[in-house]
């Protein structure tokens, strides 16, 4: 058989692919992921007492907006990443203005609050824990995600693998966000962020060795 003819037969095997079905893909394993880590959450910690009084400050809505953009942007770079010819595209240093922002809120603030309150809006009242809570709320979105990529086609293992880590600690800051109390942008910028990269350090290591295929 010609070479030619020997590759018209296997296009011909080849079921065309849904579209987005890689979207729906990765979707599946966060949604899942997502449900479970908020049962976790309501059940371990508990979601504030005081919420409703809560969802009407700016704050409040603050620390959501920075891990939804965070899990937004880390989504569209982890559906390109998950393709065999996959790249970051405009996604990629988008994923770091969410950072920025959020850094430069919590400069203004500590620039302009009194020296004595300066180490209290750092370190808040739960400094110790909340990184590690970040953590383990995104070990089932983790999971999940890996999960899907495992099923996908992803190229660039470790990059992916720390795009999906940081995905899923967006996401679990987004979750721990309905039980932390911690307002102030300096200690969202310096715990939050730790959370999130400690997840997204995990997947790096984890992307190399977990998601050949």
């Amino acid at each position: 058989m010609k070479t030619d003819d020997l590759i018209t037969a296997l296009a011909g095997d080849v079921t065309p692919t849904q579209p987005n079905a890689v979207g729906r893909t990765l979707g599946l394993g966060l949604a899942v992921g997502a449900v479970v880590s908020t049962a976790v959450m309501v059940l371990w910690l508990g979601v504030r007492a005081d919420l409703m009084h809560a969802m009407m400050t700016g704050p409040f809505w603050m620390k959501f907006a920075y891990a939804l953009s965070v899990a937004v942007l880390g989504f569209g770079l982890i559906d390109r990443l998950a393709r065999p010819d996959g790249d970051g595209g405009i996604f990629g240093p988008l994923i770091l203005a969410p950072l920025a922002v959020m850094v430069a809120l919590a400069s203004f603030q500590l620039f302009g609050a009194p020296e004595d309150l300066r180490m209290k809006m750092m370190m808040g009242a739960s400094y110790q824990v909340c990184a590690r809570n970040i953590v383990i709320l995104s070990t089932p979105i983790f999971f999940g995600l890996f999960w899907a990529l495992r099923s996908l086609a992803p190229t660039r293992l470790t990059l992916a693998g720390a795009v999906a880590g940081t995905l899923a600690g967006a996401a679990g800051t987004f979750i721990y966000a309905f039980h932390c109390n911690e307002s102030a942008a300096p200690f969202v910028a310096i715990w939050y962020t730790c959370g999130i990269a400690a997840v997204g350090a995990l997947g790096a290591l984890l992307g190399r060795l977990t998601l050949r295929w």
